[in-house]
């Protein structure tokens, strides 16, 4: 048996079964997909050596455009990856064009279940030699999902991330800044060194130019050896200057000279040292009201933003909550060791509708401490810490017409995955009436 896992995504449940049962002798794990949405989150979630890719998904389309879209979006983040694609409607033609683009091989039902085994091995083989294993990022996830704001972020990300330009990361606490800095390394030309992270809130005035640029023996009262900076060890990788929004002016015009020369010199040294390094920023703030303050300076923020990326929070993400609670539900069951756990569906309910001010992060949190405090194997709304919002299904109170109108509000931006102008005429209220409320109500 090969110790490899093949992920199976078609849309035929039969299908599936059939081919999990006769490859699950072969490989050490299976995993399924009934629809392709489902892709990108197990990636970022698991390990996959080899992908089982149905052609067709929607009723009556037997062109394998869908094929062809979601195996483009498997090359995005895993471009070494062997596909395998796999239709009831083969043709030559359709056969070349899924070689073109580069799918590994390409199968017609029915199979012949031999020629199957033999060509899944096959690719399993090559991707093995090329290394190409998608990695496991369980300690530090990047779930993209399917809400349209996300899939238009991480196209920008694709893009960006394999140049060298400097890239600007904002959004809320706990919406993931680091996570998005971690995965635009992974994806860089620079990923085979370890990314440098710096938090910019907590480092001192009297430390920066040390903890950045570094010292040398002797230079100062306690320095009993000489240390790089946090420059000099990114060099030749990316860094990561978290919090960014927290630096005080005096450092920033330090900070603002060392980017523009891109060389440093360490305290107590004349030695000029020069730096490659592909600068990465986040911060909760709005950097433009600072400028227009003068609380942070107008030229730093022009080296810092040649790509500026807003994270959205997660109550505009629409159904991507449901990717974060399976993953965290499967991350905490197993660290706790209660793998038969399940989450009741009026805790679900609850989780849904609560506007988690605190984001990913929050969440996070909420799920590990139902893990650990709930009694028995099931997770009910009791164990669920957080300001519950008013839902009619557990009322027992009428609640304000306020309360009310925000319920709607917050249900109409999930029903419509964080799409803000379908929201508003959902509601039959203009954008700007419903940009107010959002904010009157701080959904």
């Amino acid at each position: 048996m090969e110790k490899g896992t093949i992920l199976i995504v078609d849309d035929n449940k039969g299908v599936l079964a059939s081919l999990e049962l006769l490859l699950e002798t072969e490989f050490s794990e299976i995993k399924t997909a009934h629809h392709p949405n489902q892709i990108m989150s197990i990636l970022n979630t698991s390990p996959v050596d080899v992908i089982i890719l149905d052609m067709n998904f929607s009723a009556g389309i037997n062109n394998g455009n869908e094929g062809l879209y979601w195996l483009k979006r498997i090359r995005e983040i895993a471009p070494a990856l062997p596909v395998v694609m796999l239709t009831a409607y083969g043709d030559v033609e359709l056969a070349v064009r899924t070689l073109k683009n580069d799918a590994t091989d390409f199968l017609l039902k029915p199979w012949d279940n031999r020629t199957l085994v033999c060509k899944i091995k096959e690719a399993f083989g090559s991707g093995k030699k090329r290394k190409n294993r998608v990695p496991d990022r369980s300690q530090s996830p990047m779930i993209v999902g399917t809400s349209p704001a996300m899939q238009q972020l991480m196209k920008m990300v694709v893009k960006v991330a394999r140049t060298d330009a400097n890239i600007l990361i904002t959004g809320e606490n706990g919406t993931g800044k680091e996570m998005l800095a971690q995965e635009i390394h992974r994806l860089s030309t620079r990923r085979e060194h370890t990314m440098v992270t710096v938090d910019m809130g907590a480092i001192s005035e009297s430390l920066f130019e040390s903890e950045l640029f570094g010292h040398e023996r002797g230079s100062f009262t306690d320095a009993y050896e000489s240390r790089p900076g946090k420059f000099e060890a990114a060099s030749g990788s990316s860094l990561f200057m978290d919090e960014i929004g927290n630096l005080p002016l005096a450092m920033q015009a330090k900070l603002l000279t060392v980017l523009q020369n891109r060389k440093i010199t360490r305290i107590g040294s004349n030695k000029v040292i020069p730096v490659d390094i592909r600068l990465l920023s986040a911060t909760n703030k709005n950097i433009q009201e600072m400028v227009d303050s003068g609380t942070f300076r107008e030229d730093l923020l022009y080296r810092l933003n040649t790509i500026h990326l807003e994270i959205p929070p997660l109550r505009e993400r629409g159904n991507d909550i449901h990717l974060f609670i399976d993953y965290f539900m499967q991350r905490y069951a197993a660290k706790y060791e209660k793998k038969d756990i399940s989450l009741h569906e009026h805790a679900l309910e609850k989780l849904c509708s609560y506007h988690w001010p605190g984001n990913i992060r929050e969440l996070q949190h909420a799920i590990e401490k139902a893990i650990i405090l709930c009694e028995g194997n099931v997770i009910r709304p009791k164990d669920i810490f957080v300001k519950q919002t008013w839902n009619p299904q557990f009322s027992t109170t009428v609640p304000n017409l306020e309360e009310v109108e925000r319920q709607a509000i917050a249900t109409a931006i999930r029903q419509n995955d964080g799409n803000l102008t379908a929201t508003a005429e959902q509601l039959g209220i203009s954008r700007q009436t419903l940009y107010n409320k959002i904010k009157r109500f701080k959904l």
